[in-house]
C-alpha cells in the first residue's frame, strides 16, 4: 500500500494540503484555518472521499457547527475546551464558558503515503496543554470485495474482483504528551449518561440515505454505542466506512438518528488520568457502495496490519507509556 501522495495548497483563510491515493485525491487536511475560537479552532479533514468521489465528510453542519469532519477533538484536557461549542457543567448541563483552547500546527515531516505533524494545544490563557505528534497516511488496500446495493453513477465496479478505483484507508495516530499530569474527560464524567465523546471523531454526511451501523456482533445505533470492539461500520446506499482502534480499543460512541458520527472514545464514563504520553491509531476504510458485514469485517482485518509508511509515528500507535492510568455540545 505505497501509491499515496500529498500536495498543499492555500485557500482563502486556510492551508491545505491534500491527500492521494494512485494519482486520485480523496481528502483535503486542512492544518490552519480561520475558525471562530467557541469551534475550538483545530486541523481537520474535510472533504473526505471514496475513490469514486462521493464526499464521506461534513463540515460545521447547523446542528454542531464545531463538528469539523475529521478531527481530533476532546471536550475536556485538564479544564480546557478541545471539542467546541458549550461545556457540560454538572448540575448546569451545557453552558457556554469561556474555556476553549486550539490545536496550533508547529511542522510537518513528510513520510510515505502522508505526513507526520507536529502540534502544540494551547488553553484559553495562551498557556501550552499538551504537545502532539500525529501521522496522517492516505494508503490503497488492495481487498477486492462486493458490495450490496447499487453504486453511484461513476464509481468502481463492485465484482469482488481486483479493482483499481478500489477502497482507500485514513489512517491517524496521535501521540499527546501532556505538561503536566492531567485529566482528560468526556461529558458523560460529569453527569450527561451517554455522552463519552472526546477522541478522533469522524461526522459524516447527515443526509446520506438508509444510514446503518454495525459490528461484528452487534447493530443499531443503541447495540453498538458503547460497545468495546476493534471494528464498526458505518453504511449508507453511497458510501461506507469501516473504523478500525489499532492496539488499544476504547468504547465507540456513535450517533445515527440525530446525525451520523463515529469516534473511539477516550474518557467513556470516568476520567481518563495522563501523566506522560497518551497514543491512539485509528485506521479507516473508505469505499464506494454499501458494505456487508461479512465485506466490512475482511477489510478491518486489512486495515489492521501495519502498511508501509506507518513507521512513521513518533511513538508505538495505539499504546499508552506505564505513567498513564487508563481507565461542549456532542
Amino acid at each position: 500500500m505505497t501509491e499515496s501522495s500529498t500536495g498543499e495548497t492555500r485557500m482563502a483563510g486556510t492551508d491545505t494540503r491534500e491527500l492521494s491515493v494512485a494519482g486520485t485525491p480523496v481528502a483535503s487536511y486542512v492544518w490552519r484555518s480561520d475558525l471562530p475560537a467557541e469551534d475550538s479552532p483545530r486541523p481537520y479533514l474535510h472533504p473526505v472521499r471514496t475513490r469514486g468521489g462521493v464526499p464521506v465528510t461534513e463540515f460545521r453542519p447547523d446542528d454542531h457547527v464545531h463538528h469539523l469532519g475529521v478531527s481530533l477533538a476532546i471536550a475536556d484536557v485538564g479544564a480546557v475546551n478541545f471539542w467546541g461549542g458549550r461545556t457540560f457543567v454538572r448540575d448546569r448541563g451545557a453552558t457556554w464558558l469561556d474555556d476553549h483552547g486550539r490545536q496550533r500546527h508547529d511542522a510537518f515531516e513528510e513520510v510515505e503515503g502522508g505526513f507526520a505533524e507536529e502540534l502544540t494545544w494551547i488553553g484559553p490563557d495562551g498557556a501550552t496543554v499538551a504537545r502532539e505528534r500525529r501521522t496522517v497516511l492516505a494508503v490503497p488496500v488492495p481487498v477486492p470485495v462486493p458490495v450490496a446495493g447499487p453504486v453511484p453513477a461513476g464509481g468502481p465496479e463492485t465484482s469482488g474482483r481486483p479493482d483499481p478505483e478500489g477502497v482507500w484507508a485514513l489512517d491517524f495516530a496521535f501521540a499527546l504528551t501532556v505538561r503536566e499530569p492531567l485529566e482528560i474527560k468526556s461529558s458523560a464524567c460529569k453527569g450527561r449518561p451517554g455522552a463519552g465523546y472526546g477522541g478522533f471523531f469522524w461526522r459524516a454526511p447527515k443526509e446520506s440515505a438508509d444510514l446503518a451501523v454495525f459490528t461484528a456482533e452487534a447493530e443499531g445505533e443503541q447495540a453498538v454505542h458503547g460497545s468495546v470492539t476493534p471494528w464498526l461500520a458505518l453504511v449508507s446506499e453511497a458510501w461506507s466506512l469501516v473504523f478500525v482502534q489499532v492496539g488499544a480499543v476504547d468504547p465507540w460512541f456513535v450517533r445515527v438518528a440525530e446525525y451520523p458520527g463515529v469516534g473511539p472514545a477516550l474518557a467513556w464514563d470516568r476520567p481518563l488520568a495522563v501523566a506522560g504520553t497518551l497514543t491512539r491509531r485509528v485506521v479507516t476504510v473508505v469505499a464506494d457502495g454499501r458494505l456487508d458485514r461479512a465485506a466490512a469485517a475482511r477489510l478491518a482485518e486489512a486495515a489492521a496490519a501495519d502498511p508501509p509508511g506507518a513507521a512513521g509515528t513518533a511513538t508505538p500507535a495505539g499504546t499508552a507509556t506505564p505513567a498513564e492510568a487508563a481507565g461542549e455540545t456532542p
